[in-house]
């Protein structure tokens, strides 16, 4: 289902700067206010649809919601001729992934062990960068025969949508929210962190999520606060080259390092800790955007952006596996929803402010300032989250 969906939005989304800044005569800022704004009503919808996942029976009603939304208003970019029509699509498209988005982490989390979580959303995530790998292929094979017809291969986009839709009623309906009466197990690789709870009676009352998962978030939002969208790495890359012909494959590329190292990053983090593989992402993340901030030529920036997708298959599987060790079984979705809420208002700060610093000062100075904050926010995590003990 996520491998299916990734392969309808990532055949669009490395095409999306291009069609901006030269089809739609839009400019960086733009692109930032879009794709800023798109990751905000996502997260921000995450919050609600966690809380809502905490109290539901079956949570397949909501992914099977935000699936359809998505895979109903993408293809519509293909009809846009101005940037605010995308500005209304991309925002749809991230309102369905924001209905979803917590109650399916939800769903895995009930699935897994706490010993396999890691392996899990590492799995997940590689399964998502699989679709992002066969999603642009096919937009680069369809551009080869039918050259600048980006509106037609948008509107494509519908046939893996359809698919994706259908497959969720494949799907298993969840059970009810897991029993807490008892604590699961540390898992190897996680740390013994409290949960607020109070026990009393034998039952568990006034469960809350833990101080220690607050102060993760806040290290969370000064990484994402340089972690400006995608877009803007895909847009050096389309300048580089020239054109965006190939731009699609150089995406897939990248998605084939980060499905590789995801489910090992995520297996690892099991073993090692999340802290130590979280740290690891954040700082390929730093090095990366030092290396687009220098490099001009074409050759160094697709080195750097292929070792970009190590910083995805370390630390994005592995930050939900520590959402999920930090949060009580009670309440992860809604530790879900504050997380990725934490993470998309962070991405439309860093979107704004990068599209920003782009247009008054250059390519360069943006990607050294996300350099720097990335660097700020790995030194914190060392401070917030507790080394973990292995077995």
């Amino acid at each position: 289902m996520s491998l299916a969906t990734d392969a309808a939005s990532e055949a669009i989304y490395p095409l999306l700067p291009f069609f901006l800044t030269r089809v739609l005569s839009a400019g960086a800022v733009s692109l930032g206010v879009i794709e800023g704004a798109a990751e905000a009503a996502n997260s921000l919808l995450k919050i609600v649809s966690g809380r809502l996942a905490d109290r539901s029976r079956d949570k397949r009603r909501l992914v099977l919601l935000g699936y359809g939304v998505s895979s109903a208003v993408r293809p519509l970019i293909g009809l846009a001729t101005g940037w605010m029509q995308v500005f209304a699509v991309r925002v749809a498209d991230r309102v369905g992934k924001g209905v979803r988005g917590a109650p399916r982490d939800a769903m895995l989390a009930a699935w897994a062990t706490p010993t396999t979580r890691g392996k899990v959303y590492g799995f997940h995530q590689g399964m998502d960068n699989l679709g992002a790998v066969i999603g642009p292929s096919l937009a680069t094979l369809f551009l080869v025969f039918y050259p600048d017809r980006y509106r037609t291969l948008f509107a494509l986009t519908i046939i893996p949508g359809a698919i994706a839709v259908l497959l969720i009623l494949m799907v298993p309906a969840a059970e009810g929210a897991p029993a807490t009466k008892q604590p699961a197990a540390t898992p190897a690789g996680a740390a013994a962190l409290p949960t607020g709870s109070r026990v009393a009676s034998g039952r568990t009352l006034g469960e809350s999520l833990p101080r220690r998962f607050y102060w993760f978030l806040g290290v969370l939002a000064l990484f994402t606060l340089g972690n400006s969208t995608d877009a803007f790495l895909l847009l050096r890359l389309t300048d580089a080259a020239g054109s965006a012909r190939y731009v699609p494959l150089m995406w897939a590329g990248i998605h084939i390092v980060k499905t590789a190292v995801s489910i090992a990053g995520g297996s690892w983090s099991d073993r090692v800790g999340r802290r130590t593989v979280i740290a690891i992402g954040w700082l390929i993340y730093a090095v990366v955007y030092a290396g687009f901030a220098v490099s001009t030529t074409l050759s160094a920036l697709l080195v750097w952006f292929m070792i970009y997708g190590c910083y995805f298959g370390f630390a994005e599987g592995t930050a939900k596996a520590l959402v999920a060790d930090l949060a009580p079984a009670s309440r992860r979705g809604t530790a879900f929803g504050l997380f990725n809420a934490v993470s998309g208002l962070g991405a439309l700060a860093a979107s704004l402010i990068f599209g920003a610093i782009w247009s008054e000062y250059g390519a360069p100075a943006a990607f050294g300032v996300g350099a720097t904050l990335a660097l700020a926010a790995t030194v914190g995590l060392l401070f917030v989250v507790p080394r973990a003990t292995t077995t």
